[in-house]
């Protein structure tokens, strides 16, 4: 039986954490759910048990075995490390610790391997996420450069995404993105660097960088979408393929539904799976292969790859 944590209980991947620890079937002997002093006094149901959400600061930390973070970059930098010392093995779903050298970045399809018992692990960008699945996949057959367009559901904004977009299909304007999105794709996730790549783009190159070294560039869109995120993939590879299979590849790999067609958006809401489809070859190109692929950003690009990692930490003893 574990001590739980959640930070950011209110949010949601904080709810998407609670449900996927009951899921996992998680063997929980103490829950305890911090969030901010607005949230303070809120109650949430786990297993049909009422919890009261306390205000997240230092006087109130408690020792947990395991604290699952989704507060923000901020609140990261100020309390992980408080939770470490603890003892506490912090997932922490924010980009703050993703590109620190010692903190271990994982998916656990891709690099579990990786993890050598620290306490402080990132959890990496949602489409990293289902990037890396698929990529590990046909690793074997020597991947040379990836090209990826996402097309990112407005939840993975969190609630003010979703409110934007709920303004702006009633022709109000937008409080939180910098056009309407509704009827619109928006072409910038983040604020912008000085080379004219965006914060998300340049965390997807890094971070499958850190997680596979691979070399990729992506533009990421963000598209009219409650739920879900899209992204079409070029893969080139070092050498010939048989197209069979590649196919054969991606329907063996755990964490993948294989499409001979295709899936759409709403197929991956609530799964915990990459779903991959119009696999094909890219004529222009020697080597090289053109892909489709869905998955629930909140479920698998967030809270669940989070708790899967606990999982596998538990049941594996690491």
């Amino acid at each position: 039986m574990y001590d739980i944590a959640i930070v950011g209980a209110s949010g949601l991947v904080g709810r998407m954490f609670l449900k996927g620890l009951e899921e996992y079937n998680i063997k929980i002997s103490n829950l305890t759910l911090y969030a901010s002093r607005r949230s303070a006094g809120k109650k949430l149901i786990f297993k049909d048990k009422e919890y009261e959400i306390i205000e997240l600061k230092e006087d109130n930390i408690g020792n947990h075995d395991f604290a699952l973070f989704s507060a923000g970059g901020k609140i990261s930098e100020r309390f992980a490390k408080i939770f470490t010392q603890k003892g506490t093995v912090v997932i922490d779903n924010s980009s703050y610790y993703r590109m620190y050298d010692s903190v271990p970045l994982l998916v656990p399809e891709v690099n579990m391997d990786s993890y050598n018992g620290e306490l402080l692990i990132a959890n990496p960008n949602c489409s990293t996420i289902q990037t890396v699945v698929l990529l590990k996949a046909l690793e074997e057959l020597e991947i040379n450069r990836v090209i990826v367009s996402t097309y990112q559901a407005v939840s993975g904004s969190g609630r003010n995404g979703i409110n934007d977009l709920k303004r702006t299909l009633k022709r109000k304007n937008p409080l939180f993105y910098p056009y309407a999105i509704a009827n619109n794709c928006i072409p910038q996730i983040d604020k912008f660097s000085k080379d004219g790549y965006t914060y998300e783009e340049e965390k997807m190159i890094n971070e499958t960088k850190k997680i596979m070294d691979i070399n990729l560039t992506a533009t990421c869109v963000r598209v009219p979408i409650t739920n879900s995120h899209s992204i079409s993939v070029n893969i080139q590879f070092n050498k010939e393929f048989d197209i069979e299979d590649v196919k054969n590849r991606l329907k063996r790999f755990p964490g993948i539904m294989y499409y001979e067609e295709y899936p759409v958006n709403e197929m991956s809401n609530d799964q915990d799976y990459c779903l991959v489809g119009r696999v094909r070859r890219d004529y222009s190109q020697e080597n090289t292969l053109h892909l489709w692929c869905v998955a629930d950003n909140i479920r698998k690009g967030a809270a669940i790859n989070a708790v899967q990692i606990l999982d596998r930490i538990i049941k594996e003893k690491l």
